[in-house]
């Protein structure tokens, strides 16, 4: 809320320096902001009186998307990748998608590794309890297990994440 849009009586008013001004009635409040070429923005709203404040609201604007912007390029994207394995998976088949989630891992991305057990492979989810807890041995000096394994209808799942560095 700025200008003509602060519907209440009376405002406490903040100047552009940061001095207080006391409370004026908005009209008074809107003349002076006027007079110095400001904006009078609304700041607390829900205050009693509600506190504006002298300032340029363009400039304001632009400050805060400045600081968004800066703000996101800093953030580090994490990434979920996905491998699967199988309770019979074999030597070679396993050092494949062993190598390719270490990579994940090291490039800073979770790694969910899923085994799907299909018709009568059911009875050996043992074999596949096996198989991810061998993944996650081999796994952790780089990586901690996020969430254990565990059966979710036919599907088993276990989630690995980078370890921090420790710097």
């Amino acid at each position: 809320m700025l200008n003509g849009g602060i519907r209440s009586r009376e405002v406490r008013v903040i100047s552009d320096t940061g001095e207080q001004l006391g409370i004026l009635s908005t009209r008074d409040a809107l003349n002076q902001a006027s007079n110095k070429g400001l904006d009078l923005v609304l700041v607390a709203p829900t205050a009693k009186p509600p506190v504006a404040k002298f300032m340029d609201y363009n400039k304001f604007r632009y400050e805060q998307q400045r600081k968004a912007r800066e703000a996101k390029k800093h953030q580090k994207v994490v990434t979920l990748k996905e491998i699967r394995l199988s309770p019979k998976i074999d030597k070679h088949d396993f050092d494949t998608k062993l190598k390719n989630g270490r990579k994940f891992l090291e490039k800073g991305d979770k790694l969910k590794i899923s085994i799907r057990f299909r018709g009568r492979e059911m009875a050996y989810t043992s074999k596949g309890l096996e198989v991810m807890k061998q993944f996650a041995e081999l796994c952790e000096d780089i990586a901690d297990v996020e969430s254990k394994a565990k059966l979710d209808g036919r599907n088993m799942m276990m989630s690995l994440m980078p370890k921090k560095d420790k710097k």
